[in-house]
């Protein structure tokens, strides 16, 4: 396994370290803005947005008016962030306490029954905080007069299960929250965007978040004590992937194993229990199971006992002991390997958890920046974090080798994401004459300023989507299918960065003028091109930066023409490339090419062989063939014709040994 990003951290401990009120870096940034009514938080798993909340939370009861605070979490087990916590010993006001009663991700009762306690919440004039799922909270406010909701505080988790469509109920309920009532709103995400690429928010909706609270990776994770290192890294299996989990499982590493949806083309050929039990045999002997804890006792090869967890079990009962040990685990000692399905993603917190290994592809980003956040908190003895996908190889041979590789793809995307919200943010500004004033530019105390010429300059509009959403826009530009099918493809870069990246804009921001989307279109691909990229000095004392495949450009000349002249996404998949062979590549780049051009029938593949390769030999001495990223169409289709005439002799070579 390569790691397609490795990134290291300075341990500087400031976003760990605690300041008179107890707050970390993040949560004093959220409590500065605690009068706002609404508030939008972006900021990275494990940086502590619980406890942020819990700090707004009590100062709007204490100190704006605010009757009832009611959090809600996407999942009963993350409610465990939200447990008792003591604040006063470390500076604040008061402790978070919320009575058993009112903490319904605590309780087991029915959802009909805890519809019940919520509408009881709300009538209760001593009643102060709730905790439940979302479900909880949106099957109780159906139907509920308004009024009743009026002066409460909404602390809404992982906001991004919310979206603007019609008939998401959460969005639906956040719309009436903002239109029809008083009530306060704080919403706090990891990862602003969506897999089906629908808005978190209408405009009009996120306008009244403004601005919003970002956070990012580098800010948190520069900032910690003890964890200085992270790998994202992807490994490559063929046929069944349990036979690749003994070379990527390390058993002395606390890790959190997701295994694949049984429906999937991964996690197809055996029942998910069958998976966990092969996977527990790739650990060791079974020894014994903890019924109290729904626990295996293991014994490695090397003669080690590890403590096993299955979150794949189907009896509710068996799954609750479990996730019960799990919120209650307060030591290194108390797990070592977790396997799961769908659930110890979004909230989970295990921080002593180093390798998070989840097999098969996962189509959303969200999920996979939410998986990736598992592995990232900070603690004692834990100085390098690892995120390691198990996918499938792509095999020419398939019949749905366009899915693979679209799949592939995605991979890609996932990890030039994560690449770029854990890169230093650099901001850019247009380089003005010596008789103009400067161009105002927001810079934090981790931000870097490149002076670019030819830049437009940002209006107030501008400047808050720079400034604010960024992040949130290089995802939906990574995650567009025009921009994945173009990452390999040879002149590109025009198409990209004029017609592909402003088009997306213009959606996701209706209200521009033609001379805004130009501005942003700039920015983002500005990010794009230098994400990750390091600053050098040369002897003369010249700032260089290497763009994008680009080296030693100048940043004292760097031109927003030079941008537009290269594919930004040419260097990542550059680096993937390093990772996996030639021939996959080869199989990889046909089966793009047969997606964008379309399927050659055998026959014309057969009339393109016989008749224009011998040649194409004569024009070209000493080659075989030519190769699909040619520039010269009618060598491309010579290319395509190989491939297709190749893929038929392997099928009838599998049909003769069957």
């Amino acid at each position: 396994m390569t790691n397609l990003v490795e990134v290291q951290y300075a341990q500087t401990g400031r976003s760990s370290n605690t300041d008179e009120l107890g707050m970390r870096e993040m949560q004093a940034m959220v409590y500065a803005q605690r009068n706002r009514q609404y508030l939008l938080v972006k900021a990275p798993p494990a940086s502590g947005k619980s406890r942020a909340m819990m700090f707004v939370a009590l100062d709007k009861l204490a100190n704006q008016g605010v009757k009832k605070v009611i959090v809600a979490v996407p999942q009963q087990n993350i409610g465990r962030s939200f447990k008792d916590t003591a604040l006063k010993e470390f500076g604040f006001f008061e402790d978070w306490r919320v009575a058993p009663y009112w903490n319904l991700c605590l309780n087991a009762g029915s959802e009909n029954s805890k519809k019940s306690i919520v509408r009881e919440f709300l009538d209760s004039p001593s009643a102060t905080k709730l905790v439940c799922t979302h479900a909880t909270l949106l099957n109780s406010l159906n139907g509920i007069d308004a009024r009743k909701l009026d002066n409460v505080f909404f602390g809404i988790d992982e906001f991004h299960h919310g979206s603007a469509d019609e008939d998401n109920r959460l969005g639906t309920l956040i719309r009436r929250l903002l239109n029809e009532t008083s009530a306060h709103i704080l919403a706090m995400t990891g990862s602003y965007f969506r897999g089906d690429a629908v808005p978190v928010m209408r405009p009009e909706d996120e306008a009244k978040f403004q601005p919003t609270i970002n956070y990012n990776y580098y800010q948190q994770l520069n900032g910690y004590r003890w964890l200085k290192s992270l790998g994202i890294g992807y490994s490559f299996f063929q046929g069944n992937y349990l036979t690749a989990i003994p070379d990527v499982l390390d058993t002395t590493k606390k890790t959190l194993i997701h295994i694949p949806h049984p429906n999937s083309k991964t996690g197809a050929f055996m029942n998910k229990h069958d998976q966990v039990e092969e996977i527990i045999k790739c650990i060791g002997e079974v020894l014994s199971r903890d019924y109290n804890n729904n626990l295996y006792k293991v014994k490695t090869a090397d003669g080690r006992i590890l403590s096993v967890g299955d979150l794949v079990e189907d009896k509710s009962e068996q799954r609750a002991l479990l996730q019960s040990y799990l919120h209650s685990m307060n030591s290194r000692d108390s797990l070592d390997i977790l396997i799961a399905l769908g659930t110890a993603k979004e909230g989970f917190d295990w921080e002593w958890c180093e390798h998070c290994i989840t097999i098969g592809i996962r189509a959303s980003l969200t999920e996979v920046v939410q998986i990736i956040g598992r592995c990232t908190r900070d603690c004692a003895g834990k100085t390098h974090a690892q995120f390691t996908n198990l996918i499938p190889c792509p095999d020419a041979a398939q019949d749905d080798v366009a899915m693979a590789v679209n799949d592939f793809l995605k991979a890609i995307s996932a990890s030039l994401l994560m690449e770029q919200v854990m890169a230093p943010k650099w901001n850019f500004k247009t380089k003005p004459d010596e008789d103009e004033p400067e161009q105002r530019t927001t810079q934090g105390e981790d931000d870097h300023v490149i002076e670019v010429m030819g830049l437009p300059a940002l209006n107030d509009r501008t400047r808050a989507i720079v400034e604010n959403d960024l992040d949130t826009l290089v995802a939906t530009t990574l995650g567009d299918r025009n921009i994945r099918e173009a990452i390999i493809g040879e002149g590109m870069a025009e198409m990209i960065t004029n017609v592909y990246i402003p088009k997306i804009i213009r959606e996701t921001y209706p209200n521009l003028t033609e001379e805004e989307v130009d501005a942003v279109a700039q920015h983002t691909i500005l990010t794009i091109a230098t994400q990750g990229e390091n600053i050098t000095v040369d002897d003369s004392g010249n700032r260089l930066l290497r763009i994008a495949g680009q080296f030693d450009v100048n940043i004292n000349r760097l031109n927003i023409n030079l941008i537009h002249d290269i594919n930004p996404f040419q260097r990542a998949y550059e680096v993937v490339s390093k990772s996996i062979t030639a021939e996959l590549l080869r199989k990889v780049q046909y089966a793009i090419d047969e997606q964008r051009e379309g399927k050659m029938s055998l026959e014309e593949a057969t009339y393109w062989m016989y008749n224009y390769l011998p040649r194409w030999r004569e024009e070209n001495p000493g080659k075989l063939a030519p190769e699909l990223t040619d520039g010269n169409p009618y060598a491309r289709n010579i290319a395509r014709a190989i491939q297709v005439v190749r893929n038929y002799k392997i099928q009838l070579q599998k049909k003769d040994n069957v």
